[in-house]
């Protein structure tokens, strides 16, 4: 088992460390913004406490994992000792560096860099490390405790023991995982985002409600949730970014925002985190 550090508290973060403290990792969660930590372990104590009350996870699982997890007061002290670090803070490649840039004084020379990033280059924010190799990505699903696939994510330069670890440590989480160039949007988002914005179009020129465009890939495709609904799930402003990063990397006018989105997000309909998207989240 090893020591884990998971940098942001955020959705995806605490979904990361509540994960790998109940597989058996040693976990410490970090965000540096004020309470963001204690809101995370807060969030994953009422996941297993869900868990519990579905008879979905024991009340000696759920003791067990919330034992193996703490909060850290500072980088430095949950870096200490580290075998994996994990970031999962927002998507913005200047961010990402700097932490990693931070990290290389902090921890190990053995110790993994992953990502959580679902579209930046893993070569860019390698880049700005001293220990490129040591750089990996590992965009994890929302939920992080129910979604089954882990995208690895491999630049040139990523070592073929760090990537044998990551599989490795998937294996462990119990996750099912994929192997993937770094190239812009990987697989997972360069799909979902081109359906997610299609469908938005669908909406704006009133093809279908976004109730029935959802039933028609649920039912008629068989996908587990809809791509408007998804986008209400991961908010309507990441999806955005992401969107607007795709169409300029890879010069295809598919993953450019329709105004329909644009206009949401300016309004603050961000989707489940603002309580209405195309949906409304009570």
């Amino acid at each position: 088992m090893s020591t884990v550090l998971i940098v942001g508290a955020g959705t995806m973060g605490h979904g990361i460390a509540q994960v790998a403290a109940a597989t058996g990792d040693t976990v410490r969660l970090f965000d540096p913004l004020a309470g963001a930590t204690e809101r995370g372990l807060t969030k994953v104590r009422e996941n297993l406490d869900q868990g519990v009350a579905k008879g979905k996870v024991t009340a000696e699982s759920r003791d067990a994992t919330l034992a193996r997890l703490s909060g850290a007061v500072d980088l430095a002290s949950g870096a200490a000792g580290a075998d994996i670090v994990v970031e999962a803070i927002p998507e913005r490649l200047e961010l990402k560096v700097a932490l990693f840039k931070e990290l290389d004084v902090l921890t190990s020379a053995a110790c993994v860099f992953a990502t959580n990033t679902s579209s930046l280059s893993i070569a860019k924010i390698a880049a700005g490390s001293a220990h490129p190799e040591r750089v990996i990505g590992t965009h994890f699903f929302n939920p992080v405790h129910l979604m089954a696939l882990l995208e690895i994510v491999v630049h040139e330069g990523t070592s073929a023991d760090v990537l044998a670890r990551v599989q490795a440590w998937g294996k462990q989480l119990g996750k099912d995982a994929i192997v993937v160039r770094d190239f812009p949007g990987f697989a997972s988002s360069r799909l979902g985002v081109c359906l997610g914005m299609e469908a938005i179009r669908m909406v704006e020129q009133g093809v279908a409600s976004p109730e029935d465009i959802d039933k028609a890939m649920v039912q008629g495709y068989r996908h587990p949730v809809g791509p408007l609904r998804l986008s209400d799930l991961v908010g309507l402003d990441v999806r955005m970014a992401i969107g607007e990063y795709l169409a300029k990397e890879l010069g295809n006018p598919a993953f450019e925002p329709p105004a329909l989105m644009r206009k949401m997000v300016a309004e603050g309909r961000l989707g489940k985190k603002a309580g209405r998207g195309f949906y409304d989240w009570p």
